[in-house]
């Protein structure tokens, strides 16, 4: 077996929560005798998304010999935790939700159907209204096209990955610009994240993965202008230098008071 990244948990600290399992969008962790487990080696693929999900800090990335990720194999893993979600929440099979404790020694089976991969078709988009009146009147129907969107949670490999014209956007952004849905992502595939309050290391690789391993068609970073929210287009940049790929990115600047600010073209490419 070679050497690689893969993780620990340290049942010493392990309060058996379980929020670190939907946060494993492999499907690699589960709660067994009260406390977080690896499944498997297998399963995980060492990319560390499920780190900052522990309250306690009892996960912990390391390199040791461990079987190489198979993605095959984790794919029929979580097909297996989603069949079983009805039976995860029958009475008796000792599941509990927020920081309660497993009972028994049955692994907890939710690989957290919240948690898998989604596309949506999507309505085509009605005419736009005469007036504001008319904008108030109904529902506006949602452009969102993908889920999950956080970064932490979104497979490297995710089918929506493929030939996207991917928008990264600070988490805040979408309650700040009313036109977001609109503007932004008819038609797109979305990530957030927060370059202030999450582990932007993580951010690093995940992103420059997804551009290493897919055929993504375009970038657009939408961030606020407050001076946090700039490392998400450092980051964004960063990982496009280190994908080695040539990438068309906009770089979108947000006012706090909802106002669109900037459009820039990363490189004179327009996305």
């Amino acid at each position: 077996m070679a050497v690689r990244t893969v993780v620990k948990i340290d049942e010493d600290l392990c309060d058996g929560c379980g929020l670190c399992v939907p946060g494993c969008a492999e499907g690699a962790l589960q709660i067994i005798d009260g406390k977080a487990k690896l499944v498997s080696d297998i399963y995980c693929d060492g990319l560390g998304a499920c780190l900052g999900e522990c309250p306690q800090g009892a996960i912990s990335m390391i390199e040791r010999e461990a079987g190489d990720f198979d993605e095959e194999a984790m794919k029929k893993h979580l097909d297996s935790l989603t069949g079983s979600a009805e039976e995860v929440e029958k009475p008796g099979h000792g599941h509990h939700h927020g920081h309660g404790h497993q009972q028994d020694s049955e692994p907890s089976l939710c690989g957290c159907p919240g948690s898998m991969s989604q596309s949506f078709d999507k309505p085509k988009p009605s005419p736009a209204p005469a007036t504001s009146e008319d904008a108030e009147a109904g529902p506006v129907a949602s452009r969102l096209g993908n889920w999950p969107v956080q970064i932490m949670l979104a497979p490297v490999n995710a089918p929506y990955f493929d030939g996207a014209r991917l928008v990264i956007a600070a988490d805040c952004a979408p309650f700040a610009y009313a036109d977001f849905h609109r503007r932004f992502l008819e038609g797109k595939t979305l990530l957030i994240g927060c370059p202030k309050l999450d582990d932007t290391d993580i951010y690093l690789e995940k992103l420059t993965e997804i551009f290493k391993q897919n055929n993504i068609a375009s970038v657009d970073v939408v961030y606020m202008e407050v001076p946090c929210c700039s490392g998400l287009t450092q980051l964004a940049q960063v990982a496009l230098e280190r994908s080695g790929k040539q990438i068309p990115a906009t770089l979108n600047r947000v006012g706090i008071k909802g106002d669109f600010v900037e459009e820039r073209v990363l490189g004179g490419v327009a996305a």
